[in-house]
């Protein structure tokens, strides 16, 4: 005959079923929930083109996911937009090749929102930006452009940098045309425009397909910076200071990611070309051909650098772009 359970054994009972499911909840559930909290997805805005090199082969060697983070690449037609879904809490930061003029208007509309982590310079060696002409041009030098109409990406970036180097360049009269720069090559081919300030890979494609020859390379660091190897910050990495401030260690983590992103690009450049594929319009031949930038780090940044850097956030200033000068050390992430 068994004995039926007393009132105090079903108590023991039920608690210990209680505390064992409780176990079993906190051993699947809980590690999960921290997980989730601990590690945030990271919205990261980018402008198709060749200087976001680390940040694609991040993604695509799984150094992200190696931190445990959870990133998602957002693409945008221009450098503006992506700052703008930073402003607007759509994305939590940009990826290089993000316009640092852009990135600073916005930092000008909602001071202490952006935090250059990662910058891409380009000069004439480490070529970037350049002006090309139709292949059967018969302009030599930048002043032959006098009175043409040139074409420049989209953007104040892009506009008041073409409109300053072609007037310093002796270019005088000549107008400035806004085009996506996927365009730029067909436009100059079909007699729409006599000249582009552009920037790769589409001087390569150019020069690929036979349309179109470089009739100078590196032109900010020559027209606006005064020297052709001063480093242009042209663009820039970031994150937003929301994020770093609610999401510290993933910011850390992100930043450490992609600097190992940069590492392979920098140590790796062949095999690293492959992640341009799928992140840009370039792959095929071009893959091998296509220029690609230098990369510094917030933490490899010399005076001399921050120097540059000004002196480029500094024209826009003279040019009443930005409403107030803008000090890039203040933009700088810390660490």
């Amino acid at each position: 005959m068994t004995t039926a359970p007393t009132s105090s054994t079903a108590t023991a009972s039920r608690r210990k079923v209680l505390q064992t499911g409780a176990a079993v909840l906190g051993a699947l559930g809980m590690p999960a929930i921290v997980r989730a909290q601990a590690a945030p997805k990271i919205r990261i805005g980018y402008w198709p083109i060749a200087a976001g090199l680390p940040f694609y082969a991040a993604i695509e060697l799984g150094y992200f996911k190696e931190a445990g983070l959870d990133v998602e690449a957002l693409k945008f037609a221009g450098a503006q937009q992506v700052m703008e879904a930073v402003l607007s809490g759509r994305s939590d930061g940009t990826a290089n090749g993000t316009g640092s003029a852009n990135i600073a208007i916005g930092e000008l509309a909602q001071p202490g929102t952006f935090k250059i982590f990662c910058s891409n310079p380009s000069n004439v060696k480490n070529v970037l930006d350049e002006v090309i002409v139709p292949v059967a041009s018969p302009a030599k030098v930048m002043a032959d452009l006098k009175g043409k109409r040139v074409g420049s990406g989209p953007g104040i970036q892009n506009v008041t940098l073409a409109k300053t180097v072609l007037e310093r360049g002796g270019a005088v009269g000549a107008t400035v045309v806004e085009l996506p720069i996927g365009q730029h090559v067909a436009a100059l081919a079909a007699g729409q425009i006599d000249g582009a300030y552009t920037l790769e890979p589409t001087g390569t494609i150019g020069r690929m397909n036979g349309t179109t020859r470089v009739l100078e390379a590196g032109v900010i660091s020559r027209y606006v910076l005064g020297d052709n190897m001063a480093p242009w910050f042209g663009g820039s990495a970031s994150l937003s200071s929301d994020f770093i401030k609610k999401n510290p260690d993933a910011a850390k983590k992100f930043v450490a990611a992609y600097g190992k992103g940069v590492a392979y690009v920098r140590s790796k450049s062949v095999e690293a070309r492959q992640y341009l594929k799928g992140y840009t319009p370039i792959e095929g031949a071009l893959t091998s051909e296509v220029p690609l930038a230098a990369y510094m780090m917030y933490n490899e940044f010399k005076p001399a650098d921050v120097a540059h850097f000004q002196k480029f956030f500094d024209l826009f200033s003279e040019k009443g772009i930005f409403s107030s000068r803008l000090m890039v050390d203040s933009m700088l992430y810390k660490g």
